[in-house]
């Protein structure tokens, strides 16, 4: 899901930032707010992580839909699902209402590039982090990792390569592998750990029901001493 936080660009005109946070805000709303089913499944590489774990605090950046935050909920994870968009976050919340999880997801808007959720996590969980509008991901992403307890892990899902159905069809796209993406965390090796920095193939399913094969670049991160 490409539902993300997007970071104002940098400016020195106060008009300039805020009519780009309006436009981040606006673009995610008209997003969700045309009924979708697509991102109401979990993704299958968060699912794959987080099946022999221990249920504990989990943070779900870019909810979207809420497929991963309604899964881990399921599963007994307490979940903070976080959406830049209202209309996001609200049908999150009344889904898990429906689906009798609602007393273990905590859902709330945010845009992160300017503020972040309080609390510390057994797991964050950053799937398809993307967006078409300025965000200073790297940073965002760093503050994740700050967040996680002793032992809590940060799985970043990206795109490896252009689906048919993206948003992004610029041939000249450039991918940020997961050593490249773990470089510019800047991650003190001292406190974290990678455990996973690979980019498997699978086949995927559209929103409108097309398949093709798919690059994901998987980067798992362990906070190893707090």
């Amino acid at each position: 899901m490409d539902s993300t936080r997007h970071r104002r660009p940098t400016s020195d005109a106060a008009g300039d930032q805020g009519t780009a946070d309006d436009d981040a805000e606006l673009f995610w709303e008209q997003h969700y707010r045309t009924p979708r089913t697509w991102g109401t499944r979990v993704n299958p590489l968060l699912a794959e992580t987080a099946t022999p774990l221990d249920p504990g605090a989990a943070l779900d950046l870019g909810c979207g839909a809420g497929g991963d935050a309604i899964w881990l909920a399921q599963r007994g994870w307490h979940v903070t699902a976080v959406d830049i968009s209202t209309t996001a976050v609200e049908r999150v919340r009344d889904r898990a209402r429906d689906l009798g999880v609602a007393e273990r997801v905590v859902t709330t808007q945010h845009d992160l590039g300017r503020s972040f959720p309080a609390g510390r996590f057994d797991l964050v969980t950053a799937q398809y982090f993307h967006t078409p509008l300025p965000l200073l991901r790297n940073r965002v992403l760093a503050t994740a990792a700050r967040a996680l307890r002793p032992g809590g892990l940060l799985l970043i899902v990206d795109h490896g390569s252009t689906a048919p159905w993206s948003w992004n069809q610029d041939p000249d796209i450039h991918f940020p592998t997961p050593t490249e993406t773990a470089t510019e965390l800047d991650l003190d090796p001292a406190h974290w750990s990678v455990l996973r920095a690979d980019m498997p193939r699978r086949r995927a399913t559209g929103p409108a029901g097309e398949t093709a094969t798919v690059i994901d670049n998987v980067l798992l991160v362990q906070l190893t001493a707090g």
